[in-house]
């Protein structure tokens, strides 16, 4: 990315992003600190988004709202079009950090660091519009600010349907990860994400004395079969290959301990390393629920909701990110990472145009280990400039490659 012999007054384009950054640093975290203290829940990012907008404008981006939050923008000329994605909503859960800036919204936290997410990316922003006011972007950047990611299906379906992919030949994003060092970037090909959906059991019986489960549907016992039967059903009817995790959040039934209740419900999710698997699994888990309850005299209704598929690197583009890291911060900086069981919308725009996903490190080197959507969950704030830096040289690298 060293600009031309020919114009000896241009600087490298990694110094430019090193000093735009550098330059914006402390308003970018001042930044961050704001939209912590004041999350928003998915569909709900209006303050967020306005701050983004005003941010955008102010840079000289072209920037179009979405209707109900979110907005796209997008800078520079011709028919190459480069798109990176930042997440805008924060999650139900209580902040429960002594950081100043902690959150002022009872129950509501940016607990999987989408405040780091869209602040980053506003930084790339930054570099993007200092580089083509130079003269020197080789194409148009897009950028997609996402609200809705931490819902099924959720805001990554609806601006794919909104035309947000139209002419986008590659699309990246960082997220968050707090087991890595600050100053790492964790770079994978092929899936770094597994697919997610969500399922929800209603049992219905008639109810009756736990002195007497043999003259009605015992739905308790019923309730507890699921829960252990169906992970184990799934272990023999899929590819063990495939990975398939089933986990329950929500359990219950009842109000006293000697009545047998007339309705239960269990509800969690399940988790597929395998996209041709998670493709069946439905069908399956279907199956084997009414198998499971057909001897105890209640009836099941399955609710199972299709999330997200996995988020599958490409080998080109995570190539892009990983000579990005070691243009801008160097070869030690880069480590490869393990697929998670998580999953991340992403994937949704990876089934349409190629891209990667990419770990921002946001642990202070010997610091503790947090862990995602739990509300004392803290980001080294050194993670906002090295996550611009990457990025911008992400986009400049992808256009000027050519690939």
């Amino acid at each position: 990315m060293s600009s031309s012999p020919a114009d000896p007054s241009a600087e490298p384009l990694e110094r430019v992003i090193n000093d735009v950054v550098d330059k914006h640093t402390d308003d970018l975290i001042d930044l961050r600190r704001d939209l912590h203290r004041h999350p928003e829940l998915s569909w709900q990012e209006k303050r967020t988004t306005d701050r983004v907008v005003e941010r955008l404008e102010h840079a000289g981006w072209r920037v179009t709202p979405s209707q109900r939050s979110g907005a796209l923008a997008e800078i520079g000329e011709g028919d190459r079009v480069i798109a990176l994605r930042a997440d805008l909503d924060a999650l139900p859960v209580q902040d429960i950090t002594q950081d100043p800036w902690r959150s002022t919204v009872p129950g509501v936290a940016h607990a999987c660091g989408h405040d780091l997410h869209t602040t980053a990316l506003l930084g790339t922003a930054e570099v993007l519009a200092e580089v083509h006011a130079q003269g020197r972007l080789p194409g148009r950047v897009r950028l997609l600010f996402q609200p809705a990611e931490e819902v099924m299906p959720g805001g990554a379906v609806h601006l794919v349907n909104n035309g947000a992919l139209e002419d986008v030949e590659r699309i990246f994003a960082l997220h968050a990860e707090p087991a890595v060092d600050v100053g790492t970037i964790g770079v994978r090909t092929g899936p770094i994400t597994s697919a997610a959906d969500r399922i929800e059991v209603r049992l219905e019986g008639s109810g009756g004395h736990t002195s007497r489960p043999h003259l009605t549907g015992d739905l308790t016992f019923a309730l507890a079969k699921i829960t252990s039967e169906l992970p184990a059903v799934l272990s023999r009817r899929m590819d063990p290959r495939a990975g398939v995790s089933v986990v329950w959040g929500v359990l219950r039934a009842g109000s006293a301990p000697n009545v047998i209740p007339d309705q239960g419900i269990a509800a969690g999710t399940v988790r597929i390393l395998d996209s041709v698997a998670w493709a069946g699994v439905e069908a399956v888990v279907r199956e084997a629920v009414l198998d499971i309850v057909r001897p105890y005299g209640v009836t099941a209704a399955v609710d199972y909701l299709q999330g997200v598929p996995p988020v599958v690197n490409d080998a080109t583009s995570a190539q892009i990110v990983a000579q990005a890291v070691d243009a801008v911060l160097g070869t030690h900086h880069r480590t490869e990472v393990p697929q998670s069981l998580g999953g991340e919308d992403f994937g949704w725009y990876l089934a349409n145009v190629p891209g990667a996903m990419f770990r921002l490190g946001t642990r202070t080197p010997g610091g503790p280990t947090y862990d995602l959507h739990q509300g004392d969950l803290r980001i080294d704030e050194h993670a906002v400039a090295i996550g611009a830096r990457v990025m911008a040289s992400v986009a400049l690298r992808s256009l000027i490659t050519g690939r």
